[in-house]
């Protein structure tokens, strides 16, 4: 597909969405920093379904590399030039050898997919101009939990490394656990050093880490709930401290109307944590004690679109960005420092949006 603006002088996102949902693919765009204004610069559908992206450094100087997952039944992953206002392919699209991945994360020249429909994370070798290598080694989980339909099995949502670099964690919806793992950076090989039991039936989707590295939040899905948790990196322990419902009481609505948050992201300061909620359509606002173990809900906001994805903060902290996959747009809100309270500014058409990502 074909570049629109140039966006010169303006930082640059990525949006990733799902082609077999009429989304472009993938979708770059210039990013005003003073406004949090996004202008579509180009996409390209070279990757199926390119439901979650990472930004890596490129090989050369002034270079970069956009990694992405084929969230398909026969899922792969595949690193793309963003020197230009196109994506553009580096490489072969690799099988992760995993169905239906939904994250991806970069840890020690390696790229790791966390594979939602076989339960698995997979580590695959970065080359040196940046291209997929062919799959190092895959982790299998084990085990389910109490929801019949959603639990059956293990459902790796998201891989992550710790902010120590030690330690790569995967957050399990099926097995309501998050999984400590440590990183072979020779072999790419994935060696599990421990499971953290979450409350049954909650099925953590995503968990963000506290400026301080001491902490971390679990945002779960099938309980619109946060558990937070303190994080010892020196001995790769997680331990829950505390939940918190992420919906003000009363703000349910009606019975019929399920809520299933999606992403939380926190606040450079590490006042704030912000979860997106599908369903509700909603942003909420949590502020968080000077200790980081306790969260107080302090409203929602109307997400500007319907069935949020994927929230992402801008690298200044000072604008928010919502993607709305159902309704087919970005939406960006201006944040306040002293309350936490997002307000909208603006959105983007982009068909199946899915995640955000900034470079």
């Amino acid at each position: 597909m074909t570049s629109g603006a140039t966006g010169d002088g303006a930082g640059r996102a990525y949006i990733g969405s799902f082609t077999s949902a009429g989304g472009r693919g993938i979708t770059a765009v210039a990013v005003d920093a003073g406004t949090g204004e996004l202008s579509f610069l180009g996409a390209t559908d070279a990757v199926p379904d390119p439901s979650y992206l990472a930004v890596g450094a490129g090989p050369g100087p002034g270079g970069g590399v956009l990694y992405a997952v084929s969230e398909t039944e026969h899922g792969a992953a595949t690193a793309l030039d963003i020197t230009g206002d196109v994506p553009r392919p580096i490489g072969a699209l690799r099988p992760v050898e995993g169905e239906g991945p939904t994250h991806l994360a970069l840890a020690a020249g390696q790229l790791l997919t966390a594979n939602y429909g076989s339960g698995s994370v997979t580590a695959l070798p970065l080359r040196p101009d940046g291209s997929v290598g062919p799959v190092g080694s895959v982790l299998r989980h084990e085990g389910g939990g109490p929801d019949s339909e959603r639990q059956r099995a293990p459902h790796a949502h998201q891989v992550l490394p710790d902010p120590s670099g030690a330690w790569v964690l995967t957050v399990d919806l099926g097995t309501d656990s998050v999984r400590i793992c440590a990183l072979d950076t020779a072999t790419g090989a994935l060696r599990l050093h421990g499971e953290t039991a979450l409350r049954p039936g909650t099925g953590p989707r995503h968990l963000a880490f506290h400026p301080d590295g001491g902490h971390a939040y679990v945002l779960n899905e099938l309980e619109p709930t946060v558990t937070l948790c303190r994080w010892d990196a020196a001995a790769g322990v997680l331990e829950p401290v505390a939940e918190t419902a992420v919906l003000p009481e009363g703000e349910e609505g009606a019975e019929d109307l399920v809520t299933y948050p999606s992403e939380v992201v926190v606040s450079p300061d590490g006042r704030f944590l912000w979860t997106a909620n599908r369903g509700h359509d909603s942003i909420s606002v949590l502020a968080l004690d000077p200790a980081g173990e306790r969260a107080r809900t302090v409203t929602t906001v109307d997400c500007g679109g319907h069935w949020p994805r994927d929230l992402a903060l801008d690298p200044t902290g000072r604008w928010l960005y919502a993607a709305n996959e159902r309704s087919g747009n970005v939406s960006w809100f201006a944040v306040d420092t002293t309350t936490g309270i997002p307000r909208r500014v603006g959105s983007l058409d982009v068909p199946a949006a899915s995640c955000v990502v900034f470079a």
